[in-house]
C-alpha cells in the first residue's frame, strides 16, 4: 500500500560535491518499504515543477520512523531539493514499485551498483546481512570523490572501480566483477545503475548462467503506472516474443533475463 504523506525532514546534507542525504519521518513508509522500492518527492510548495522526482530508498529505520534517499542535483527539481530545512515538511508518495526478492537457497550474493545505483542497494544490504546472506559489494563510479559504497556500507566488504582509475579498479564495475567471478561463487546478483551498464552485466550475466535481478532507471511521470511513460520491453512468457512493462508498476526491479535489453 502506498501513502501521500507531507513528511517532517530531519537531515538533507551535503555528502559529496552535488550529492545529498535526505531523511524524514514517515511512519507509514517505514511500516511496509522493502529494498529496492522508490518515492516520489515534490521538489516544492508550489507546482513549478510539475512532476515529482523518485528516488530508490537507500535505508529505513523503522524504530524512529525514518526513511533516507540520496539524491544528485542534475537539474532544476533536485536543486530545489537542496533547499529543504530540518524541521520543514516535504511531500512523498511511496513506497512504489516492486522491490528486490531473495531466492530460496541463496547464502551468496553479490550487490553490483553504478553512481548513485548504489543507493536502493544499501537498504538491501542492511536486509541480507539480517538474514545471514553474505554479501560482497561492486560499485563502480566515475572518479574519487564521488559517494562510494566505502562510505555508506563502512563495515561490508565492499570492491571500487573508477572510470578514470583514481579509486579502486580502473574499469567499469561490470569489468571489475568478470573479472572477480572466477576467484568467488555466486548465488545470485542484484544490480542498480545506468543502462549501458545494466545491459552489459546482462549479458555478462547469460553467458555464466548467473541469475540475477536488475532495478532499471527510467524517467518518470506519475509513478504509479497510469501515464505509461516510463514502459521498457520485457520477455512475454506466453507468447514468443515481447511486451512493454511499465518500470515504475511492474518494476523498477526485474528478474534480468526477462529483460530485452536495446
Amino acid at each position: 500500500m502506498s501513502f501521500i504523506v507531507d513528511a517532517e525532514i530531519t537531515h538533507n546534507r551535503k555528502v559529496a560535491e552535488g550529492c545529498y542525504n535526505l531523511t524524514f519521518r514517515a511512519p507509514e513508509i517505514t511500516g511496509s518499504a522493502q529494498p529496492g522500492q522508490f518515492v516520489h518527492l515534490r521538489c516544492g510548495p508550489t507546482l513549478d515543477p510539475l512532476l515529482r522526482r523518485p528516488l530508490g530508498i537507500q535505508g529505513v529505520k523503522r524504530e524512529q520512523e525514518l526513511v533516507q534517499v540520496l539524491y544528485q542535483i542534475v537539474g532544476k527539481g533536485t536543486r530545489l531539493l537542496t533547499a529543504f530545512e530540518p524541521g520543514g515538511r516535504v511531500n512523498v508518495l511511496g513506497p512504489l514499485g516492486r522491490g528486490f526478492t531473495l531466492p530460496a537457497g541463496a547464502r551468496r550474493a553479490a550487490l553490483i551498483a553504478g553512481g548513485l545505483g548504489i543507493a536502493p542497494l544499501c537498504f538491501l544490504y542492511e536486509e541480507l546481512a539480517e538474514q545471514g546472506i553474505a554479501v560482497e559489494v561492486f560499485h563502480g563510479v566515475r572518479s574519487a570523490g564521488q559517494v562510494s559504497a566505502h562510505d555508506l556500507i563502512p563495515d561490508g566488504r565492499v570492491l571500487m572501480a573508477s572510470d578514470d582509475g583514481s579509486l579502486g579498479y580502473h574499469g567499469s564495475v561490470v569489468k571489475m566483477f568478470e573479472d572477480h567471478i572466477g576467484l568467488e561463487t555466486f548465488d545470485f546478483f542484484f544490480a542498480t545503475g545506468p543502462s549501458p551498464m545494466l545491459r552489459a552485466l546482462g549479458k555478462l550475466a547469460e553467458q555464466h548462467n548467473l541469475p540475477g535481478q536488475v532495478s532499471l532507471e527510467e524517467r518518470m511521470g506519475c509513478g504509479i503506472g497510469a501515464c505509461l511513460c516510463c514502459n521498457c520491453r520485457t520477455k512475454d512468457k506466453d507468447e514468443d516474443g515481447w511486451r512493454y512493462s511499465r518500470v515504475c508498476a511492474d518494476g523498477p526491479v526485474f528478474p534480468v533475463e526477462e529483460v530485452v535489453w536495446p
